[in-house]
């Protein structure tokens, strides 16, 4: 893993207007679905965005994809401002970062071949003869598992794997230093899933390919993850190594995400860490530590934002109370 920075993410926000009145032009306010959020990406590393679904993990890979435009922050690639990029500028970006997204049925058109998918952000953003592209398709499906010959198939010709796989092979196939990875495995079977979290660790070790991994799914973010970043209603609340998250979890959101997988046995399971069910709307977050309102240890003083605290070792956590409950775990957290 390369010590240079790739992506940096400085005070990125990203607010939706809501509006209302009978003619639905009255700002009826704002929904903070990215807050204030800060992280950078190495060459060659893994980041990965965890958290509820409404975090706003999804928000941070449309604006990394320069699908949403942020209201404020900036994001860099390279040196480079993505959202201040000129008509070539977008020409490159759009060589250099490539997606990935949870249902390869959806992002795959059902009337184009194998191979005219894979190829097609090869020949959009580069001029290259036929032959030339048909080599680079035919090595990328061998790169990705799959049989050259196989490019004159259909995607409902492939299973559920095999349609990750070539959604992988046309994110890969400019050579891209990011790939957002938008819950790559959820929609494939456990065995399958393994199978394409080993193919994208070979991936990375051999080309050196940044990832940005948007999951739920603890188990393989603690596979595939060097760094982790834990969001809570737009905002990150912690970040820190995967060991470190997993092996000591310091903020209580962190805990009640990993409380919220059940333990092969009840006595593992960690008493005093489970957060309420409701979740606060993100069009009216509560004042000061947004988690306050479902957190067991909350005190008067959690009504004023936290500050955020270095950890030992590299990343930060958001949280008054730390470190006084940071011995309240009980051990390594279990898959």
């Amino acid at each position: 893993m390369s010590g240079s920075t790739l992506v940096e993410v400085e005070d990125l926000s990203k607010h939706f207007r809501v509006t209302g009145g009978p003619l639905g032009v009255r700002t009826a306010g704002h929904v903070r679905a990215v807050d204030g959020v800060s992280f950078r990406i190495g060459a060659g590393e893994t980041l990965a965005l965890v958290g509820e679904s409404g975090c706003g993990k999804t928000t941070i890979s449309r604006l990394m994809l320069r699908l949403e435009t942020p209201t404020t922050g900036a994001i860099t690639l390279a040196g480079r401002d993505v959202h201040r990029l000129d008509r070539a500028g977008v020409r490159w970006f759009r060589r250099k970062v490539q997606a990935v997204f949870q249902d390869p049925w959806a992002s795959l058109s059902p009337r184009m071949r194998v191979g005219d998918i894979i190829a097609e952000p090869l020949v959009v953003n580069e001029r290259l003869s036929r032959t030339r592209v048909r080599l680079r398709v035919a090595d990328m499906m061998g790169l990705v598992g799959l049989q050259p010959w196989q490019a004159r198939l259909f995607p409902h010709e492939f299973s559920g794997g095999q349609r990750q796989r070539i959604a992988l092979a046309s994110a890969l196939i400019t050579e891209p230093d990011l790939v957002v990875l938008d819950e790559p495995v959820s929609a494939l079977d456990v065995s399958v899933q393994a199978q394409v979290m080993n193919l994208l660790k070979d991936i990375q070790r051999e080309r050196g390919t940044s990832f940005l991994l948007i999951s739920h799914d603890l188990a393989s973010v603690r596979y595939i993850a060097h760094q982790v970043a834990v969001m809570y209603l737009g905002e990150i609340v912690e970040q820190a190594t995967a060991d470190e998250i997993y092996e000591r979890p310091r903020h209580p959101y962190t805990r009640a995400l990993f409380d919220a997988i059940l333990p092969a046995h009840p006595d593992d399971r960690r008493p005093g860490s489970d957060a309420a069910d409701e979740v606060p709307s993100p069009l009216n977050p509560p004042s000061g530590c947004r988690f306050r309102t479902r957190c067991p240890h909350a005190t008067d003083v959690c009504g004023h934002a936290p500050p955020r605290t270095a950890l030992p070792g590299g990343g930060s956590v958001a949280c008054h109370l730390y470190p006084a409950t940071a011995g309240s775990t009980k051990g390594p957290v279990r898959q």
